[in-house]
């Protein structure tokens, strides 16, 4: 059914809720497994007087990378744990629903796992969701755990 699922991870608890169910759901269906994470670009805001050196954003981005391989080298384990290889992917200098949509799509992907703090209403509006911005852009089927 789901031959090349797409979990996505920020490395928080919640977020693992969606790599053990995604990795579950992988392994009783015998599926190839791509987990991805994504780091945003530097906040940069024009008109205010203090921009960030180019420096301050290299070491941003570094730290960026250091955090992104922490995250995927502990899915990692959780996937040798369970027996399902895996590959990862380091999305960059992008926010987490595009990188996910984009990474899908390039992939053939046919199923995404992620996890949602299943917030409505105002709180979804003030907060954003990357997961709901998945769900109604994605053309693929979307898998959300809580």
């Amino acid at each position: 059914m789901y031959t090349h699922i797409l979990i996505s991870t920020d490395g928080s608890e919640l977020a693992q809720k969606g790599i053990d169910h995604g990795l579950s759901l992988a392994k009783a269906l015998g599926s190839k497994v791509t987990v991805i994470t994504a780091t945003e670009p530097f906040p940069i805001i024009y008109g205010r007087e203090w921009q960030p050196t180019p420096e301050v954003a290299k070491q941003f981005e570094q730290e960026n990378t250091r955090a992104a391989a922490a995250i995927l080298e502990k899915v990692k384990a959780d996937a040798d744990k369970v027996g399902v290889p895996l590959e990862t992917v380091h999305s960059s200098n992008t926010f987490a629903a595009e990188a996910i949509l984009d990474a899908a799509k390039e992939r053939g992907c046919n199923l995404i796992v992620m996890s949602s703090h299943g917030r409505t209403g105002l709180g979804k509006m003030l907060l954003g969701s990357q997961t709901s911005k998945v769900v109604s852009k994605s053309e693929i089927p979307v898998l959300v755990v809580r």
